[in-house]
């Protein structure tokens, strides 16, 4: 009784793991970064922004990347408005 207790939840294991392997591959996809594209940057982690936080724009930009880093990782070309800030997001 033991062993097909076991067997039953190993393969429901395998089945749930597949189930979210499918889901996870259905909804994600890879953000393509190339040279000379313009890209969004998300203001979530800028402090230096006036206003209350829920009235601020939650992304700003246009900005046009420069040099790819890594592969999530992106330099752009920012603003005067932004040039503070460090250019690699």
């Amino acid at each position: 009784m033991w062993k097909r207790a076991c067997d039953t939840a190993s393969i429901c294991i395998a089945e749930a793991k597949e189930y979210n392997k499918q889901r996870w591959e259905k909804s994600h996809m890879e953000p393509d970064f190339k040279e000379g594209v313009q890209v969004l940057v998300s203001t979530l982690n800028f402090n230096n922004l006036k206003g209350p936080k829920k009235m601020r724009d939650s992304f700003v930009g246009p900005f046009t990347i420069i040099k790819l880093i890594g592969e999530n990782s992106v330099e752009v070309k920012l603003t005067e408005r932004f040039s503070r800030k460090h250019p690699v997001f």
